[in-house]
């Protein structure tokens, strides 16, 4: 019996045009494919990529408070080492989003594999979300690994106050650090130079955004660096949700980091789309 022209089997044999678009809304299985690719990618070495960042900052913990946290120094109101847990948690969460985001493109161009993000049938803004939101996974695992050992940890009291501000500015934070890296991860054309960016740019940044001080106690010029630095937001807004304190206006870091993660998007959304650095 002939196949009828309207049938699921006819249909199935039907050989589209080559260029003509097939997927006419969103590939959210491509797109979910290459994000499980980027988490399983960084899980195989979960010890560097989750672990070492985790116990890195707890030494940090155990550095500032035993040089700071004993004679009852307060910050904000509250014991130092109070003040500066939120922080740290914030500074590797945000520092994880860059290294994991600043990689994948660039060992692509490094190794020749680019060919395997422009092949396959995802746009570029399906792209973006994967590698944004497997680089925000990461953040977000060593930031709730930190979290945890720091709950039992004598003397730091880390359960959030308001957890919408420890969300947002979690993800926003998060978010921010994902553009950049793969910003980077564009531009970059060998190791070296996104080493750059994270030892040059993204490193001073951080450990100069209040983590481990109030700026209330800086000179006015330095004050005024600190405004400028997105980093100082996410981390005082971040430090906000646990304490209900801040250096900054709360509402006022919250949509600026929104704006700026816009504009960051919209960058890189361009850069991949026009194949800037990426198609030969």
């Amino acid at each position: 019996m002939p196949e009828q022209p309207n049938s699921p089997a006819a249909t199935s044999l039907i050989q589209h045009e080559p260029g003509v678009r097939v997927i006419r809304n969103i590939n959210w299985a491509g797109m979910g494919a290459l994000y499980m690719k980027e988490v399983r990618r960084f899980m195989k070495v979960q010890l560097q990529t989750v672990w070492a960042p985790a116990i890195t900052t707890l030494l940090y913990l155990v550095i500032f408070t035993v040089a700071l946290g004993r004679g009852g120094l307060k910050v904000l109101g509250v014991p130092f080492s109070d003040f500066v847990a939120p922080g740290l948690i914030m500074m590797a969460m945000i520092q994880s989003a860059f290294q994991n985001a600043s990689f994948s493109l660039l060992v692509g161009k490094m190794q020749g594999t680019i060919v395997d993000f422009l092949m396959p049938p995802v746009s570029a803004g399906e792209l973006l979300m994967a590698l944004v939101a497997s680089s925000m996974t990461r953040a977000i695992m060593v930031g709730a690994a930190i979290w945890l050992v720091m709950l039992f940890w004598p003397g730091v009291h880390v359960w959030p106050a308001h957890l919408w501000a420890v969300v947002w500015f979690g993800l926003m934070g998060s978010a921010l650090l994902s553009f950049i890296g793969i910003l980077t991860s564009i531009w970059a054309e060998k190791f070296d130079h996104a080493a750059a960016i994270a030892n040059f740019v993204v490193a001073p940044a951080s450990l100069l955004s209040g983590t481990f001080y109030s700026i209330d106690r800086l000179a006015p010029l330095f004050q005024g660096i600190s405004h400028a630095n997105p980093f100082f937001y996410a981390i005082s807004g971040f430090r906000y949700g646990f304490l209900s304190a801040a250096d900054s206006h709360v509402m006022t870091g919250a949509i600026g980091l929104l704006a700026l993660n816009a504009v960051l998007a919209f960058a890189c959304y361009r850069a991949l789309a026009r194949g800037w650095k990426i198609k030969a």
